[in-house]
């Protein structure tokens, strides 16, 4: 069986970073994808995917990425359901990014506005004035036992 998509986008909003209970990152954003043929009006159409993508990844994509960057995904399809507000099952489709490439120049495009390309966040902020953690940050530094994963942390 094979469960491989990869895509090159641009992102129609901002990613959403969260973290777990347990302090797993997770950021999701949505990927404006155009067909590569036309309809029959000749107009190309486009494809607004959901992605989902873990860990260190998901807070790089949430430092440097943002609504209009042109960013490439390679990673599987996953759906899912749940039983939406109306008691209906609601069911989802998303790719899970295995890995996001950021396919513009740090001075280009949509993140032009950054000051020289520098990250978003800046060492001597204090973790409540940071909008992204910090990447180089090991959050399991200060623990000495094991981790625990709980299965709703896990990506699969």
């Amino acid at each position: 069986m094979i469960n491989r998509v990869v895509l090159v986008g641009r992102l129609t909003k901002d990613p959403d970073l969260r973290y777990t209970p347990s302090g797993a990152a997770v950021a999701r954003f949505t990927l404006a994808v155009n067909r590569t043929f036309s309809n029959a009006q000749g107009e190309k159409e486009t494809d607004f995917i959901n992605c989902t993508v873990w860990r260190k990844q998901a807070e790089n994509t949430a430092n440097f990425l943002k609504k209009g960057s042109l960013a490439g995904v390679e990673g599987r399809i996953q759906t899912g359901s749940y039983e939406g507000q109306d008691g209906k099952r609601v069911y989802t489709t998303e790719v899970v990014a295995d890995s996001v490439q950021f396919l513009e120049p740090k001075n280009s495009g949509a993140g032009a506005d950054r000051s020289q390309g520098q990250p978003s966040y800046q060492q001597n902020q204090s973790p409540s004035q940071q909008n992204h953690t910090r990447v180089d940050q090991d959050p399991f530094s200060s623990g000495s036992g094991p981790i625990e994963v709980s299965d709703d942390d896990l990506p699969f």
